[in-house]
């Protein structure tokens, strides 16, 4: 089964939701792939990957602030403050979602649902630069 593999740079500029559906695409289309799966790995301990609502920003924006109360800044029984106060909620934030989306591909297209979009889910507070690796399985 052939396989292609590529990793995509994304910017943040601080805590939301990214969309990168787009590039996603165009990495299947460089793949040749028209049917098989897509597997996106984000390669980091602070951010997550999800597949949500992309038609209304405000199911995004209402995903990020429930998560937020969750997983609150300042939390008195937090030790590890290495990188700041919202290092240690990124951790726990990452751990309660997802580092990796696996989405089917027929007839060379991702097979999400009508308001389903691919997104960076960034829990700091500073911008960053996240690295997602792509790898289409398929023929």
């Amino acid at each position: 089964m052939p396989m292609y593999q590529t990793t995509l740079t994304l910017s943040t500029r601080g805590p939301g939701t990214y969309e990168f559906t787009d590039r996603v695409t165009t990495e299947v289309r460089r793949s040749g792939c028209k049917s098989g799966i897509v597997h996106l790995f984000c390669r980091h301990t602070s951010c997550s990957l999800v597949i949500f609502e992309n038609a209304d920003p405000s199911a995004r924006a209402d995903l990020d602030a429930w998560l937020s109360r969750l997983v609150p800044e300042g939390d008195a029984h937090f030790t590890h403050r290495t990188e700041g106060a919202d290092d240690m909620p990124a951790h726990i934030k990452m751990a309660l979602t997802r580092t990796s989306e696996t989405i089917p591909l027929a007839d060379g297209r991702l097979l999400l649902g009508s308001w389903q979009g691919v997104f960076l889910w960034e829990h700091r507070n500073e911008p960053q630069q996240r690295s997602v690796v792509i790898t289409v399985l398929g023929e």
